[in-house]
């Protein structure tokens, strides 16, 4: 009885956050959907039940999601692992809104989370930002598991996949749990892995996160985990008298551990020294990307941020090399949707005013050109007549004298004599005289 009433509950809670997009028609059938009877069968013989606890762990460089289930002494069993379809970003935490990070860290799912109308098939909120997020003023929110096979700060899987999470999750409320722990990981953090990665700007945040990694390795319960000093704690109790602070930024009080967990956390970590110091020795394989930190987390806000105004960008989001730089792909792009088609409309105006104003300005320039070709051939074609009438002029000049040449050649024979005669009128007598002189009688 107690769980038919936890059960219309949930789903009265299921239909408040359907609101007006949604009835009970379109949501029950993926929401109430039965696990497969394999699943059920393998539960039963691990002593489990369908409405025993839960608790998931991610693993982003696996790429897989793990449900376990508590049994019947109290540890808790794998049950089912599936591939993850998508996750955004790269290996390490979520700094900022629009920095396309999936989160990393250990958060709390309650009812209130569970989104059975989800425009993604099915979700549930991750609850970042956490206490350890706010404390360090991380910001970002609506980060989901959920289907549809498509991550933007998300780990997204397929219809398939978060219908079965989702009714693992739903069994478990019904069942009475009031909460369940997620554990989001950037990889196994076993010794070969963390050797590989310690040079990493993240290793001091992955280290502190193994602790919780450890704890679940060592014991199979989900840890209980506290935030004081914006640190993680985990499995630690407060001293009488003391208890963990409001404010995750507070002073840690005195904190103990139970001696058995804390003789087994002793012989892990030996043992964990030794393969960590061999590890370290050898290559290992490649590393996948990592966020260098709140600065490389805002350069890819800030291309969220541009895109999602539909400002054409790079179409991967940029990235920080091992030296700072910022590379990003040359091919540019927009974003499919209402607000990047309208910008695109836009440029496409402005491109069309542009050309118009360019052969406009073009136009105006031919024209120019040719005024000024034709008056320069008007010019010429005056400078040429005056030239040619010129050289005509000078010709006729030179024509004129050398017509005259000749006369002047023959007066150049005649004795000085005979031309001063020429030259002169006489008197006859004297004229005769001249001549008898020069020419006898």
């Amino acid at each position: 009885m107690n769980s038919r009433i936890k059960g219309a509950g949930f789903l009265v809670a299921a239909l408040l956050l359907a609101g007006c997009n949604g009835s009970i028609d379109d949501i029950v059938p993926k929401a109430e959907k039965e696990l497969p009877q394999k699943l059920v069968d393998q539960m039963k013989s691990k002593g489990m039940s369908t409405s025993s606890p839960i608790m998931v762990r991610l693993f982003k460089e696996e790429g897989q999601f793990e449900v376990w289930k508590q049994k019947g002494d109290g540890g808790y069993g794998l049950v089912a692992t599936y591939p993850i379809c998508k996750w955004s970003g790269q290996l390490g935490p979520k700094f900022t809104e629009g920095d396309r990070q999936a989160p990393e860290g250990l958060y709390m799912i309650r009812p209130s989370q569970m989104n059975p109308s989800s425009k993604y098939y099915l979700s549930f909120n991750i609850g970042f930002p956490n206490s350890y997020d706010r404390a360090h003023n991380r910001t970002g929110a609506n980060l989901m598991v959920h289907g549809a096979c498509s991550s933007s700060g998300c780990y997204s899987m397929n219809d398939a996949q978060v219908a079965q999470i989702y009714a693992f999750a739903r069994d478990a409320f019904r069942g009475g749990q009031e909460a369940f722990q997620l554990q989001a990981f950037p990889f196994r953090m076993n010794a070969a892995n963390m050797a590989r990665y310690r040079n990493d700007p993240n290793y001091q945040f992955w280290k502190m996160l193994k602790q919780g990694y450890d704890q679940f390795e060592i014991a199979h319960l989900p840890p209980k985990v506290d935030v004081c000093e914006g640190r993680y704690v985990f499995n630690e109790v407060a001293a009488e008298g003391h208890s963990f602070p409001a404010s995750p930024n507070g002073a840690c009080p005195p904190m103990a551990r139970s001696p058995a967990m804390a003789a087994a956390t002793a012989a892990y970590d030996k043992k964990y020294d030794v393969a960590f110091a061999e590890a370290s020795r050898s290559k290992g394989k490649a590393q996948s990307a990592t966020i260098d930190g709140m600065k490389e987390a805002s350069l890819v806000a800030d291309w969220s941020r541009r895109r999602g105004q539909g400002e054409r960008v790079s179409l991967e989001p940029p990235a920080l090399d091992g030296r700072g730089k910022v590379t990003q792909t040359a091919e540019m792009g927009r974003i499919d949707s209402a607000v990047g088609r309208k910008m695109a409309a836009l440029d496409s105006e402005k491109a069309a005013r542009e050309k118009a104003a360019w052969e406009k300005a073009q136009a105006i320039a031919a024209a120019k050109a040719a005024k000024e070709t034709q008056i320069a051939e008007a010019k010429a074609a005056r400078e040429a007549g005056i030239a040619e009438a010129k050289a005509a002029k000078e010709a006729a000049g030179r024509k004129a004298v050398a017509q005259a040449s000749p006369k002047l050649d023959e007066n150049a024979n005649v004795a000085p004599e005979a031309s001063a005669l020429a030259a002169e009128p006489r008197h006859p007598r004297v004229l005769k005289r001249m001549w008898n002189k020069m020419f006898g009688s």
